[in-house]
């Protein structure tokens, strides 16, 4: 009798179809040449004293479990947002605290919509789960187009997901904008509202998603404190969501997934916010600095809201790149579309406009 078994372990069809996270890439080190790396987002400055006392103070007991609660952390957000503590799941990283939602309410056949180019991890964070992704095309301003997104919900939509400001072009969603989107949003329909770099927005109608989340059952927020807080290494990020869906999150994380370090760091963050805010500020004004520079030098920069910079580089993107990286600058390009360039130092943002001078009338 022939065996119809395969003959080796056989992996799910939708893992073979995931595409491959690209990270940012460190700039190669050159003799006599300083390098800076702008390709990953990453907040410049070093730590605060008080936050890397309190991360010191906890890798002194990494031989125990990290608290699988997240008691204190959760307390602190619980303070800080105005919001009871059941409204709360945390992640390593909001992309882990987004897997564990999709994973509870996504399967194969289901959809999840959301806006494209945006942040490179959702098709995975979907195929993951078996269900398919539905990409919308950004407007001619690289913005999400909130009126094509909704014709695009189905009876098989359970998800979709609103990235604002937008990774990696920049444009954000005002709070009216939204407001009027999620009214046209079925309930059964749950709205991810990924607001990663949200403390950079500076635009007339600013958006808080979780200022939603009490009065819509179908509205999440999620943050990270890698950006503004500057915990991109720690790895720690949260939904803020109805009861039910926070809980269903939880239900799906990585047992002990957040460590005592990064618990104890993002506690401290919000201890000494005001300070980290003020670092904030700081990129934001160097954001505008950059931001006018490509513009005098005739880029068609998008509105940037985030802590980087999108340049609609096309078929230049990546002799582009390889030029930013000889000059001790590397940046994130995306194929023939563009390239994302993070706010740095600005020693280093210096020379990515002066490699984008080069490459403006091309």
């Amino acid at each position: 009798m022939t065996s119809t078994q395969p003959s080796t372990p056989a992996i799910r069809s939708a893992i073979a179809d995931i595409p491959a996270y690209v990270p940012g890439r460190p700039p190669a080190v050159r003799a006599g040449v300083s390098t800076y790396k702008l390709s990953s987002n990453e907040n410049p400055y070093p730590p605060l004293p008080g936050v890397l006392e309190a991360a010191a103070r906890a890798a002194e007991v990494m031989n125990r479990y990290p608290d699988m609660g997240c008691t204190a952390l959760y307390q602190a957000l619980s303070e800080r947002l105005q919001v009871p503590t059941t409204q709360l799941a945390a992640g390593p990283g909001s992309v882990a605290a987004l897997y564990h939602l999709l994973q509870a309410f996504c399967e194969s056949g289901d959809e999840v919509v959301y806006a494209w180019r945006s942040f490179e991890a959702y098709p995975i964070a979907v195929a993951v789960t078996g269900a398919t992704s539905v990409r919308v095309p950004l407007d001619a301003e690289a913005r999400h187009d909130l009126d094509a997104m909704g014709e695009a919900i189905t009876d098989r939509t359970k998800v979709v997901v609103v990235c604002t400001p937008n990774n990696p072009t920049g444009p954000a969603i005002g709070r009216r904008e939204l407001e009027t989107f999620l009214d046209r949003v079925p309930s059964h329909v749950l709205v991810v509202v990924d607001e990663a770099y949200r403390e950079f927005v500076r635009i007339d109608d600013p958006l808080d998603a979780v200022d939603f989340v009490a009065d819509r059952p179908n509205v999440a927020a999620m943050r990270t404190f890698a950006k503004a807080y500057g915990l991109a290494g720690f790895r720690v990020g949260y939904v803020v969501a109805p009861e039910p869906v926070a809980a269903a999150v939880r239900a799906c994380s990585l047992p002990f997934g957040v460590s005592s370090i990064a618990q104890a760091a993002a506690v401290a963050s919000l201890d000494h916010e005001p300070e980290l805010l003020k670092r904030v500020d700081a990129l934001v004004t160097e954001r505008e600095r950059v931001v006018a520079a490509l513009r005098g030098q005739g880029w068609p920069v998008p509105d940037a809201q985030g802590n980087f910079v999108w340049l609609p580089a096309g078929g230049h993107t990546a002799e582009f790149a390889a030029a930013a990286d000889q000059a001790g600058v590397m940046v994130r390009p995306f194929g023939d579309e563009g390239a994302r360039v993070s706010i740095g130092e600005e020693a280093g943002n210096d020379v990515f406009l002066s490699v984008a001078s080069r490459f403006a009338t091309r």
